[in-house]
């Protein structure tokens, strides 16, 4: 007479999970994973706390009072974390015949950064980013009433220097092409000192010259904050680590089609 009852150790077998050695395998790569991605996580979190300090202080910079641009005996301390768009002033006389332009595009169009050595009365220059110029108006020719002559003051956002081109493109000097704002690479070619060169320029305020060209304050300040964003996809990673192992790993009942 056959024997229709199954016994316990045929069912705890259809019940039967992974082998212990793809346990051990599943649960360490489980591990691993799940702490990686808590880490990136966390990560991210740190980068938006670091991220909204950062666009507080330099908000604070751009809509503070202007204070003088640094002088040469503090140019070893001038850095991106500490004075980077700070709003400064500085006064001395523009070396129109010197000026570069820097391939751009903006809102306007395709043209060019006019960047102007600024003579100071201590013999230092500081490079100004007076402004927008289309491509048309690049040649100084076309716009002699921008040129301003005699001591001015500028105010101003103070960048650091862009050495050696974009990501893109580097610049060219022997062949006027230029895509950054390396203001000693520009010194240099226009036969200045480059040790008298401030370490830094200024994008100039939008104060406007007779001809409304170059046309300045167009500097953009915009810092991508997608932290929180990463963070949440960091740790939803992790969260489906685990589910992922718990779906390999539960027992799972033997199917017929498994005899």
């Amino acid at each position: 007479m056959p024997d229709n009852h199954v016994s316990a150790a045929e069912s705890d077998s259809a019940k039967k999970g992974p082998s212990t050695r793809t346990r051990i395998v599943v649960l360490m790569l489980a591990a691993i994973l799940f702490s990686g991605f808590c880490a990136l996580g966390y990560w991210q979190v740190e980068r938006r706390a670091w991220k909204l300090d950062l666009i507080e202080r330099v908000d604070a910079r751009v809509h503070g009072d202007a204070v003088a641009a640094p002088a040469r005996d503090d140019w070893e301390n001038v850095t991106r974390a500490r004075d980077e768009y700070r709003k400064v002033t500085v006064i001395g006389t523009y070396r129109n015949d010197l000026e570069t332009q820097v391939y751009t595009a903006t809102d306007y169009g395709a043209g060019y950064w006019v960047l102007t050595p600024l003579m100071r009365g201590d013999g230092t220059i500081v490079m100004i980013n007076r402004g927008f110029v289309p491509t048309e108006k690049r040649d100084p020719d076309t716009r002699p009433e921008g040129m301003v002559d005699g001591d001015v003051k500028v105010t101003g956002l103070l960048r650091i220097n862009e050495p050696v081109g974009t990501f893109m493109r580097d610049n060219v000097p022997a062949e006027e092409r230029w895509y950054s704002r390396d203001v000693h690479a520009m010194a240099t070619k226009r036969g200045l000192d480059a040790t008298n060169v401030a370490p830094y320029f200024i994008d100039g305020d939008s104060a406007e010259n007779p001809a409304k060209l170059p046309l300045g304050g167009l500097t953009k300040i915009r810092f991508p904050n997608n932290h929180l964003v990463y963070a949440l996809t960091w740790f939803g990673m992790a969260l489906l680590t685990l589910v992922a192992a718990w779906i390999v790993l539960r027992p799972r009942k033997k199917s017929d089609s498994d005899d």
